[in-house]
């Protein structure tokens, strides 16, 4: 199955202050900050929801299509992509605009200052997922990841007057949406992404019961962090799916992106909910070990090793017979 994945591409650059913001300010002169911070690391870390997701999936041999847009600076992360086995063929560039940056400088209590910057994001509604989809010969599956609102609203219309199958995957945006965009967003969709706390601003924003929910889109699937996950269908039980355990977690960043590379992934090779669910933890859990949304390698043999402890043999040779490895 070719699979498009649409959303953000970004950089983030992760800073450090050696002491504490609150140190600096003066009571009161809050009406006039202007103050700099001498910061004593920088890290550039590549993101973006749908180069997280899509980086996953080129390393599980799907060589997935992404979909966004980026400015000229691209060409150094456009190189990685593409030695992980990602097709960034659709991908729109700016002539005027960066590739959408997050900056953030941490104090040593934790305290943050952060701004994201748009830039070429704003571009993605130029792009037409129909004529993606003519050029690529065909496209078995479309997630519609968060990226500017506009564009994640063209997407899913192109998607239904082309008659592509397509995933719903708002998250971060469903906080700025409306609820006619979410309900937009989620009708026709024939799987829904959120985690539990977006499942609860869903149904807010929308109106919506759970089974209003489950009218609209086939399959709804609910990551719940160290819980695991929730995968409901319309006429079908719920079924629950545990997380692996990661004996020294590292970075948070990105582990849902990991979660869908491996949904994603099963149901490219042909596989049902509830095994993509597994396939999904176990690179979740790849994920939650490294430092970073793209820094951590998959080693299938060491992926199945851990799905089989996790989930049983059964679920091994499942994975393997369609991921190609030893049963």
């Amino acid at each position: 199955m070719r699979i498009a994945v649409t959303g953000s591409i970004a950089t983030d650059h992760l800073t450090h202050f050696p002491g504490r913001f609150t140190d600096q300010l003066v009571p009161d002169r809050l009406d006039r900050v202007s103050l700099s911070f001498l910061v004593d690391e920088l890290h550039v870390r590549r993101g973006g929801v749908a180069a997280n997701i899509a980086f996953g999936l080129g390393q599980l041999g799907l060589r997935p299509l992404l979909v966004g847009a980026v400015g000229q600076d691209f060409d150094e992360y456009d190189a990685l992509l593409t030695r992980h086995g990602v097709d960034t063929g659709a991908v729109h560039r700016s002539r005027t605009r960066h590739t959408a940056r997050f900056q953030c400088v941490t104090d040593d209590a934790g305290n943050q200052i952060a701004s994201f910057y748009a830039g070429a994001m704003s571009e993605a509604a130029t792009i037409d997922i129909a004529g993606v989809a003519r050029r690529a010969g065909g496209l078995g599956l479309v997630l519609v990841g968060a990226d500017d609102p506009d564009a994640m609203l063209r997407h899913t219309e192109g998607c239904r007057r082309a008659g592509l199958t397509f995933a719903a995957d708002p998250s971060q945006q469903l906080a700025r949406l409306t609820g006619d965009a979410v309900r937009t967003l989620v009708t026709g969709s024939s799987y829904l992404f959120t985690n539990e706390y977006e499942s609860g601003l869903l149904l807010h924003k929308t109106g919506w019961s759970a089974a209003d929910v489950l009218a609209r889109t086939g399959t709804w699937i609910t990551t719940l962090g160290e819980k695991g996950v929730l995968v409901r269908r319309r006429g079908e039980p719920d079924t629950e799916i545990a997380a692996l355990t990661v004996a020294e977690p590292r970075d948070p960043t990105g582990v849902g992106d990991g979660f869908r590379a491996g949904f994603l992934a099963a149901l490219g090779h042909g596989l049902p909910p509830a095994r993509a669910a597994q396939l999904g933890c176990a690179v979740a859990a790849h994920v939650l070990e490294a430092v970073g949304a793209q820094e951590y390698r998959l080693d299938l043999p060491g992926l199945l090793a851990r799905c089989a402890a996790a989930y049983g043999t059964e679920a091994r040779e499942d994975l393997a017979g369609r991921l190609g490895g030893t049963p």
